[in-house]
């Protein structure tokens, strides 16, 4: 049997990548706490709420990303992270980085 056949033991590789998903998970929410409060802080202006609506909004949909792939990798044999996952991820997380760097600048 080969190292990739059905009896393959994936060893402690599925719970790594979970904990890297929830720690990833974890800065995530920092980032977005410490962007939209100092998002709120200001003014109110109109565009500091949108700036604001749209960090919270990036932020779910990289929670439910993030906790779709926890989820699977909960199982016996975890699937392939599928590309339109992976981009979503990366998408949100350059998305969550810029508009808090546009707030704090």
């Amino acid at each position: 049997m080969s190292a990739y056949g059905e009896g393959r033991d994936a060893g402690l590789q599925p719970e790594r990548t979970r904990l890297a998903w929830r720690r990833t998970t974890l800065a995530s929410t920092v980032v977005a706490v410490l962007a939209l409060r100092q998002a709120l802080r200001g003014s109110g202006a109109p565009a500091e709420v949108a700036g604001a609506a749209v960090i919270a909004l990036v932020w779910l949909l990289f929670l439910w990303v993030a906790h779709r792939r926890i989820r699977a990798l909960a199982a016996e044999r975890p699937r392939v992270l599928d590309p339109r996952g992976a981009l979503a991820a990366v998408a949100c997380t350059v998305a969550l980085a810029v508009f808090a760097m546009t707030v704090i600048v």
